[in-house]
């Protein structure tokens, strides 16, 4: 008999169709049903579930989970509502998302890179006028988080000839990468940069860690792309900087409140590109097969998959 393994998400039922669908053809040795048409007998039994965004009180109603694999990179709301002593968290790690994400990344550094911003707005102002454009060797990029999205980035941009470097909580090296670590040397690379390239994950350690002092340090006529979360930067703050002329430009694909309230400063500033978290999409067919693998290690060795820090935060 199939292990029935519960399917918990805070989506539209379209949605969780889309999903079922993939994830059940990634894995037909297992029953894989969404949580609410699951039965009381089905819910004592589950050891492990794939979650989205799935809300506790549904979790709760699943007393024996051992662990829940998530298919999303981004933890963070799930460590701050799941209880420490429940169920062991399992991130999403896909390769295919952080080539994804490092694609954003050249995408949006070429943007800046190439002032295609000063140009939107010559061509809305009727304007024929070329500019000089700076080799990619004479454009430091700044990247803020050097795991395995930051990392992948930094290697494209360095195939581009940018001049690259990097700060981390570990202060892990990376050759063609100059490195820095701790708050001086965040301080360091931030003055340093051109672009500066927000990649971290949201811990209690980096909410707010590009506060008004930090975006004031930045070097002068530096732009921002933030593709991590959107309190690790202070918007009140940014806003401040882009208006006095400090920054150049932001480009933000993540924000405090998603969807971005209809209200907010950031949809009409002239200085600010903003993007539906679009960044890092998960790929339904790889993370459904990396899923699989976890699954059927577990239930062949009993072995977990690495699993989230919850003191960490990732």
């Amino acid at each position: 008999m199939k292990a029935t393994i519960p399917f918990v998400a805070r989506t539209d039922d379209a949605d969780r169709e889309t999903w079922l669908e993939a994830l059940r053809a990634a894995m037909p040795s297992f029953k894989i049903d969404a949580f609410e048409t699951l039965n009381g007998e089905q819910r004592q039994a589950a050891r492990v579930a794939i979650v989205a965004d799935p809300d506790p009180a549904d979790l709760g109603q699943l007393p024996n989970l051992e662990w829940i694999h998530s298919l999303w990179a981004g933890v963070e709301r799930i460590v701050t509502e799941l209880p420490v002593d429940g169920p062991k968290i399992v991130r999403l790690e896909d390769p295919q998302m952080a080539r994804t994400m490092a694609e954003a990344v050249i995408a949006w550094t070429l943007y800046l890179h190439r002032d295609m911003p000063r140009y939107r707005r010559q061509q809305e102002a009727r304007v024929w006028k070329m500019h000089d454009l700076p080799l990619p060797s004479q454009r430091t990029i700044g990247i803020l988080g050097l795991g395995n999205l930051g990392r992948m980035a930094a290697g494209q941009l360095l195939d581009r000839q940018f001049t690259v470097c990097g700060w981390s909580r570990s202060g892990a090296g990376m050759d063609g990468v100059e490195t820095f670590s701790g708050p001086d040397g965040l301080d360091r690379m931030l003055s340093k940069s051109d672009i500066v390239i927000v990649l971290v994950p949201l811990t209690d350690e980096t909410r707010g860690l590009l506060d008004a002092d930090r975006l004031s340090a930045m070097k002068e006529g530096a732009s921002l792309i933030n593709f991590a979360r959107g309190p690790i930067v202070e918007a009140t703050a940014l806003l401040e900087q882009l208006d006095r002329g400090h920054l150049k430009h932001a480009v933000l694909d993540v924000f405090e409140q998603e969807p971005l309230p209809q209200e907010s400063p950031f949809w009409s500033h002239p200085d600010v590109t903003v993007l539906p978290h679009i960044s890092g999409p998960t790929n339904r067919t790889t993370a459904s097969a990396i899923v699989a693998e976890n699954l059927a290690a577990y239930f062949e060795t009993g072995k977990l998959p690495e699993f989230v820090d919850r003191k960490r935060g990732y």
